[in-house]
């Protein structure tokens, strides 16, 4: 092919390979990106501080009520009846209680602050790997989407209980675990979420939940109990009423230890059945298990005795987090492009010059066919189909024969041709406007008439043995372009 009718096709080539595929001097390494923890893109609805280390629920309103109850009253306790008490009765009330009032305040912030036990939810590639095991185990083949089954059953202590599937994190539940709606997750050994706390209550964090809520039991006790003990002692001296003014805080810490002691420690006594009987607030909500060994649903989790379950809840090694919040996000490593011969070729690029080589052969072979479709000779009209009847050859009324497809071949050498001539250089392309124009059937060139190297005769003879090598040539390239069509 010619310089310059490749020239166009080649930039547009160049271009598309170029948008894809980088030079050789720039860096095979991108620049560097500052580097995400796994709290900022932390799937679930949950709020993160001091860099993850502080993990709590969205609905944290409720918590900051149960600090401010705490925090006033003790505060409180301390400001107008300690300092009487020490004097009445013994200094070791304050001590006493500032060690209740920390131990409450440090397992409320463990509580709250921790991660309850969530699991990590399934990759895209782990999801898919699951639904094909799902597919594999259940014997289907079929390409639509089926959701998988909500339930898998395994054996724990005789006992069989189900798996359940959670379509959010792409999952089966381990034992014990459920799917909190208000956080969003899935939490192992789920018991419940308490806005009091702000935060689930699960496997990582039930402990010290049922520490606050015990040690706050005994706090508020000893709160109520030595506030009314400061109301007797001022009122056996001043009188009942007098008693009242000079400490009005002591009234208030009265009405709010005893509207809050009830429901405090009777949650206090609930908690310490379920740990002596190894089950949680979800199970014994729904009655999951019974607590007698020779029923059919027993519970396959208790250890048959009230003091190995409390070891066991209370004071077992606390398991690692599983989300890995403070760890950084690994970004996706670029696949090096394999070398070549200076040219890269993308899937993408590679098919869409394809297509684009395609559509544009198509329409050249429609142009020229067209163009060889007229009649070669119309300034001969004094030669007819009888005259031109050469042996082995079709006469240039008859019609052509049927061309066999196949891998295109270059059209046969001709003798009487002293140079290669190709079918660009009879029909020459026009470059206008950067594209490719093609010649239409008005616009095409007559063959020559006369070849490089035959004599300058207008004899008869000379123009029989002309037309044959150009009716050699137009079926010959007819019969090319016809191949190169069809690949």
């Amino acid at each position: 092919m010619p310089p310059g009718g490749g020239g166009p096709m080649k930039d547009c080539e160049y271009s598309q390979i170029s948008t894809h595929s980088s030079s050789p001097m720039e860096s095979p390494h991108k620049k560097k990106i500052a580097a995400r923890r796994k709290w900022e893109v932390f799937p679930g609805r949950n709020k993160f501080f001091c860099n993850g280390r502080i993990m709590m629920a969205r609905q944290t309103g409720v918590f900051y009520l149960t600090l401010i109850l705490i925090l006033v009253t003790s505060g409180l306790f301390f400001a107008f009846d300690c300092p009487y008490l020490a004097v009445k009765i013994t200094p070791a009330i304050p001590v006493v209680g500032g060690i209740l009032f920390f131990f409450v305040m440090g397992t409320l912030l463990r509580t709250s602050f921790s991660d309850p036990g969530v699991l990590p939810r399934a990759t895209p590639d782990e999801a898919a790997d699951l639904e094909r095991q799902i597919d594999i185990a259940n014997g289907t083949s079929s390409g639509g989407y089926r959701p998988p089954p909500r339930t898998k059953e395994v054996i724990i202590n005789g006992q069989t209980v189900k798996l359940k599937y959670c379509f959010t994190c792409k999952i089966f539940r381990p034992p014990r675990a459920s799917h909190c709606s208000l956080c969003d997750n899935c939490v192992e050994r789920f018991d419940h979420h308490c806005p009091w706390v702000g935060n689930c209550v699960g496997k990582r964090n039930y402990r010290f939940f049922y520490m606050f809520i015990l040690s706050l039991s005994f706090l508020t006790v000893f709160i109520f109990a030595f506030v009314i003990t400061h109301v007797i002692l001022r009122s056996q001296q001043t009188g009942f009423l007098n008693a009242l003014k000079d400490s009005p805080a002591s009234v208030l810490e009265a009405v709010v230890c005893f509207f809050s002691v009830w429901s405090i420690v009777g949650l206090s006594g609930f908690h310490t059945y379920l740990i002596s009987s190894n089950q949680t607030t979800n199970e014994d909500i729904k009655g999951s298990w019974s607590n007698k060994r020779g029923k059919e649903n027993y519970n396959p989790y208790s250890y048959g005795n009230i003091f190995t379950n409390c070891c066991a809840a209370l004071c077992g090694p606390i398991s690692p987090s599983l989300i890995d919040r403070r760890g950084y996000i690994q970004p996706d490593t670029p696949q090096p492009a394999a070398p070549s011969n200076g040219i890269t070729m993308y899937g993408a690029t590679q098919s869409q010059s394809d297509m684009c080589d395609q559509d544009q052969c198509i329409q050249s072979t429609k142009f020229v066919l067209q163009a060889a479709a007229t009649p070669l000779l119309q300034s001969e009209p004094s030669l007819t189909s009888d005259e031109l009847h050469l042996p082995g050859k079709p006469g240039l009324g008859t019609p052509c024969t049927s061309l066999t497809l196949g891998q295109p071949t270059p059209p046969s050498s001709m003798p009487n041709l002293t140079t290669e001539t190709t079918l660009s250089n009879l029909l020459p392309l026009k470059d206008e406007h950067g594209g490719h124009q093609f010649l239409t059937p008005d616009e095409a060139p007559s063959p020559p008439r006369l070849l490089a190297g035959s004599p300058l005769t207008h004899s008869r003879t000379m123009h029989v043995l002309g037309l044959a090598s150009q009716d050699s040539l137009h079926e010959d390239s007819v019969r090319g372009l016809v191949k190169l069509s069809s690949v």
